[in-house]
């Protein structure tokens, strides 16, 4: 009976013995990790300080060229944690190092996700919790607002550029794209513009939204593209909407419109049968390839 309760309690206390706290011993090697890359980059730093100035610290050289002014601390986020790199500062010699340079690139690419997340959808609450889970630090909501403000800058800019050159082809046409506002998903109609310059390569030339694909709309869009510099058009090919072509006239009268051909197809597909769909698609195709409109006409009959 003695025995059995020995065994018992010989077993027990070996459970206890073989737990392991597993949270405590990845914290305590994150930290040992984080400490001895912080130790590591620090003594590099030093190393390419010394060897800018030409003398060790302290050290009375005739090779000398500079000295020492102190240092400055940078933070530098790893996924152990943040450590603090002692920077130096010399007097006279610009200090520049490589290790800078890869964390200026990190930096961008990390403020590049935080832009693409927000512009995905994903709330600020939720890039705060990523970034914490990926690079060990979070990222406060003020920092991704200041961010968005950098990449909507940048943005407008693009968008009300002057135009310069003249552009003979225009393309115009409006897409329908979902939108997170006040917490409901909305339909958001965006004009869209694209030139075909002199020497035939295609650009987007203006892009803005509207409340919706009327008149007013497009005349709006039309006179953001003239007040921003869009001259030299000879013809515009957009879909057959009504308010769009009555508007083309008006800035620019002599210019000719053709309708798109994509969205004339797409017309006539909604009256062929769903089996004859290929079949008509196919002849579309061979009247248009022709090389004039007399060939088209005979090939069409």
């Amino acid at each position: 009976m003695s025995k059995r309760k020995g065994k018992a309690r010989s077993g027990s206390s070996q459970d206890q013995i073989i737990q392991i706290d597993e949270a405590q011993i990845r914290s305590h090697l994150d930290e040992m990790v984080r400490s001895t890359v912080e130790g590591m980059l620090n003594g590099l730093l030093d190393a390419e300080a010394e060897r800018l100035v030409g003398a060790g610290r302290y050290e009375r050289s005739a090779e000398r060229q500079d000295t020492r002014a102190g240092h400055y601390e940078r933070n530098f986020d790893m996924k152990v944690g943040r450590i603090k790199l002692k920077m130096p500062k010399l007097r006279k010699l610009l200090f520049e190092t490589s290790i800078i340079e890869r964390y200026k690139r990190r930096e961008s690419s990390v403020e590049e996700a935080l832009i693409e997340m927000y512009l995905a959808g994903v709330s600020v609450r939720r890039v705060e919790d990523i970034t914490e889970a990926l690079w060990g630090a979070r990222v406060s909501s003020g920092t991704v607002s200041n961010l968005n403000k950098k990449i909507y800058e940048q943005i407008e800019s693009w968008r009300n550029r002057p135009l310069e050159g003249f552009y003979p082809f225009v393309y115009l046409d409006g897409i329908w794209l979902k939108r997170s506002w006040g917490g409901s998903v909305e339909n958001v109609s965006v004009l869209v513009g694209i030139g075909v310059n002199e020497d035939g390569y295609r650009e987007i030339i203006g892009v803005v939204e509207g409340l919706k694909e009327d008149k007013e709309s497009w005349k709006n869009f039309l006179r953001h593209l003239k007040d921003r510099g869009l001259k030299g058009v000879r013809l515009v090919i957009s879909d057959k909407s009504l308010g769009l072509v009555e508007s083309i006239h008006e800035f620019y009268p002599e210019a000719k419109w053709q309708r798109c051909v994509v969205h004339y197809y797409r017309n006539v597909f909604r009256l062929a049968p769903r089996g004859k769909v290929k079949e008509v698609a196919a002849m579309l195709k061979a009247i248009h390839a022709q090389e004039d409109r007399k060939a088209a006409r005979e090939k069409a009959c």
